[in-house]
């Protein structure tokens, strides 16, 4: 079984930068996705879903160098899971609030 997402959204941080222990590049950023409609009641409706993204490789030095908090950007990749529940990472918000956000691995990302 295979499964792919295309996700096209901004930057929600800077991309931070390491080095796995074999020396291979990962970068890691949040990205968001929002989409907008016009509800039953004429109203605008607004829905922000977060995404943690991973990129790897000669890829994730150029997604360091080039991209920035507010960057858009197209990528494709696969979405991973709470290992626990399978569903979205939940967190705390600064608020007291809570959240959810999913995890990509991305293959692709373009700059748009």
């Amino acid at each position: 079984m295979y499964h792919k997402i295309t996700l096209i959204g901004n930057l929600g941080r800077d991309p931070e930068m390491r080095y796995t222990p074999s020396g291979q590049a990962v970068c890691n950023f949040s990205m968001a996705t929002t989409e907008k409609w016009t509800g039953q009641d004429g109203q605008m409706q607004e829905r922000t879903l977060w995404w943690r993204v991973s990129v790897f490789g000669k890829q994730a030095e150029t997604c360091n160098t080039y991209l920035k908090k507010g960057s858009k950007i197209y990528l494709e990749g696969r979405r991973t899971g709470d290992p626990s529940t399978g569903g979205p990472k939940l967190y705390q918000k600064k608020d007291g609030g809570y959240g959810a956000s999913f995890d990509v691995t991305a293959n692709t990302v373009k700059f748009l």
